[in-house]
């Protein structure tokens, strides 16, 4: 998380110094007119270079990936970018119309504008015939992308609608790249500014396009066909085995993948719940019935189904150099855990360490539990299992009791948010320096 705060406020924080170099004349502003033009202007490069951001991130890059702990976290810094360019763009609007309302209320008077000077470079005199229509198309696109952010933000939103209408926020963001190269100051693009801000709108305006056209993560997707499914009803899970064709780079358990099985409904995220073994060629999935597409997959998907994979992501990978290593599985966030100690269980590594696996459920499959147990018992790892029904709730003090060397282990949680942040607060009250120790799967992506 502190590589992802740090990624926000840095973008913001260059982004205004490089501004306040172009642009000095604030600081000699007076009155509310002057005022608003740089406000206007400043508001205008914070709010085109989130978006900008946000857009280059949808397209999965992998060079962040590992500084910013994952592709889980990547999504995170692209919804706050979201959430920044909304409240920015906002913003914007306000200072641009505010004053116009307030002239028309009465409230202000409009200084008299002395004569224009004449504009000699041809590309700035081009650009000021643009302004019109700019202005018309920035507007549009801004209320569209206030309700697109707002579909997004709202869970409510079914997850295909939600999939379908963010589709179109590429067509929007490139009506806003050509508002902001109209609208802007002239002078900026003759400043790092200006370069900056053409590096990220040429990168943003790519990254649309490769939306608009559905490449997203094209060059990582490999086929595949499923060749066995079985559920567990107690719990509401469906085990899915794929065989994977060619071209499957082979992944680290705890890592998740993108599955297409019906491209009307797009490509959806899951942790891949098994090691990785390239003489099998094939990988599962441990799907849990919490929406109308989940709920389904047991009626959809057919043996010998073709299906699309995208991956692997993440960075979940439980590599480091702690004695001791605690696991922590709520409910369907036990999957990471199951690839991990098949992977243990085939290689050996657990021998080096200490693992203690707790894994939270509210719900009981006796077939499935008898899995987890057998999976523990092969990669000797220690094994509590706690039915809330029967055992009550997971807390720090119930590991710390189970795991007298807590002081040395690092964390390894994977679950409910809500679950995962009360446990990272309790052991961050007790001394551990959770930035290093407390790795937590931020698997929501939207």
């Amino acid at each position: 998380m502190t590589n992802i705060v740090r990624a926000l406020w840095g973008v913001l924080l260059v982004l205004s110094i490089l501004w306040l170099a172009a642009d000095p004349g604030i600081f000699g502003a007076t009155g509310i007119f002057e005022w608003r033009h740089y406000l206007v202007q400043y508001s205008g490069v914070l709010g085109i270079s989130c978006m900008s951001l946000a857009m280059i991130l949808a397209l999965r890059p992998r060079w962040p990936e590992r500084w910013l702990g994952g592709l889980d976290k990547m999504y995170r810094l692209h919804k706050w970018l979201g959430i920044g360019a909304l409240v920015v763009s906002i913003s914007h609007w306000f200072f641009v119309n505010g004053v116009k309302w307030a002239v028309g209320w009465g409230l202000l008077t409009k200084p008299a504008r002395g004569p224009r000077t004449p504009i000699e470079n041809p590309l700035e005199a081009f650009l000021r015939q643009l302004k019109d229509p700019a202005e018309f198309l920035g507007e549009w696109s801004f209320y569209a992308v206030v309700l697109l952010i707002a579909v997004a933000l709202i869970k409510t939103v079914p997850y295909r609608q939600f999939l379908r209408l963010h589709r179109l926020l590429p067509v929007a963001y490139l009506a806003l790249v050509f508002h902001s190269i109209v609208l802007a100051e002239f002078r900026y693009w003759l400043t790092p500014l200006g370069i900056v801000l053409a590096v990220m709108m040429a990168a943003g305006s790519y990254a649309a396009i490769i939306s608009l056209l559905g490449r997203i993560g094209a060059d990582r997707c490999v086929e595949g066909t499923v060749t066995n499914l079985r559920k567990f009803p107690g719990v509401k899970v469906l085990q899915t085995i794929i065989h994977m064709g060619p071209g499957w780079p082979g992944h680290q358990a705890g890592q998740f993948a993108f599955a297409t099985s019906n491209p009307r409904e797009g490509a959806h995220p899951y942790t891949i719940a098994s090691s990785w073994d390239a003489n099998e060629s094939q990988i599962a999935f441990l799907t849990k019935a919490l929406g109308d597409h989940t709920s389904r997959l047991e009626h959809t998907l057919k043996p010998g189904q073709p299906v699309t994979i995208e991956g692997p992501y993440g960075c979940f990978t439980f590599n480091d150099d702690r004695p001791v290593q605690i696991w922590i599985g709520g409910g369907v966030g036990i999957t990471p855990f199951i690839a991990r100690m098949q992977h243990l269980a085939k290689n050996g590594a657990a021998d080096t360490k200490t693992i203690h696996l707790f894994h939270s459920t509210a719900e009981i499959d006796d077939d499935a539990l008898q899995n987890l147990a057998n999976e523990a018992q092969a990669a000797h790892i220690h094994l509590h299992v706690l039915v809330s029904s029967r055992d009550g709730y997971l807390t720090g003090d119930r590991i710390r009791q189970e795991v007298p060397e807590w002081r040395d282990a690092s964390f390894w949680f994977c679950g409910p948010a809500a679950f995962g942040a009360a446990l990272r607060t309790d052991f961050a009250n007790r001394g551990v320096p959770i930035h290093k120790r407390f790795h937590q799967e931020l698997f929501s992506m939207r």
